[in-house]
């Protein structure tokens, strides 16, 4: 066991400009999707261009930015947001939703092949494993800011906080739906896989990561448990995205239909 020293969420002070940890774990998100995506679109056979990918990224950072904080104040913030309209522009005050990134995500792709011309799954298929070192960074920020910790435990690597030893949930999720769920990805799509067949497996890897981690992840408050006494919200969003994902594999491998994303001989 360790004990939280309560570190200074603000990273950087300029004047009255204050650069926070859990933002600039957005900044490497951001730039590690980008890098990564560049590698991808490098290989031979990739139909997809740099600038292709900037725009790509682009359209990516408004779609999670908009949709996770929209998504919290949908889905946890909602009393927030009644008496306090404003506050879902106070993104540095904390509250953003994965659910809610990830819808914003898929429409923000979803104009970009429009635009592009391009098939979207083929589009979703490409960005699959890019966020997963995002969403590492992400939970590693809400370690610092001290928020969303798991239950009390007895485990050797629990970390006390306040004079409690608590799950570090949000090291759990940093390890598996970031480390985890990108080197499961990137390994897949070394290689053209089926179309739908990468969007299937980070939707089932992702569902299926967040639903065991809300086990020992203690609830929003202002919402609880849902249902028996044991099931959050965040399981409840987690279990469309591990059926669609289990779908979306079987039916990549029962039609085997060829990726857009790389040249056909």
């Amino acid at each position: 066991m360790f004990v939280y020293s309560h570190p200074d969420p603000v990273a950087l002070s300029l004047g009255p400009l204050h650069v926070r940890w859990y933002g600039l774990m957005y900044l490497v998100g951001f730039l590690a999707a980008w890098w990564l995506a560049r590698r991808r679109a490098a290989r031979p056979g990739s139909t997809w261009t740099p600038i292709d990918v900037d725009d790509l990224i682009f359209y990516c950072a408004v779609g999670v930015i908009f949709g996770g904080r929209f998504g919290w104040m949908l889905f946890y913030g909602t009393e927030r947001l009644l008496t306090d309209p404003l506050s879902i522009i106070r993104i540095w005050e904390g509250g953003m939703s994965f659910h809610g990134g990830l819808v914003g995500v898929l429409l923000a792709l979803g104009v970009f092949a429009s635009k592009r011309g391009r098939t979207i799954v083929d589009v979703f298929d490409f960005a699959a494993p890019l966020p997963a070192i995002g969403f590492g960074a992400g939970r590693i920020g809400n370690f610092i800011n001290g928020e969303l910790w798991g239950k009390p435990t007895d485990v050797p690597w629990a970390v006390v906080v306040d004079g409690t030893p608590l799950h570090p949930s949000q090291l759990y999720e940093a390890t598996l739906e970031g480390l985890v769920l990108f080197l499961i990805l990137w390994w897949f799509t070394l290689q053209p896989r089926f179309r739908w067949a990468p969007s299937g497996l980070f939707l089932l890897c992702y569902g299926v990561f967040r639903f065991l981690v809300e086990f020992v992840r203690v609830p929003d408050e202002n919402r609880g448990y849902l249902l028996f006494d044991w099931v959050t919200m965040g399981q409840i969003l987690s279990l469309p995205m591990i059926v669609a994902g289990a779908v979306m594999l079987a039916y990549a491998y029962r039609t085997r239909e060829s990726s857009g994303n790389y040249r056909t001989t």
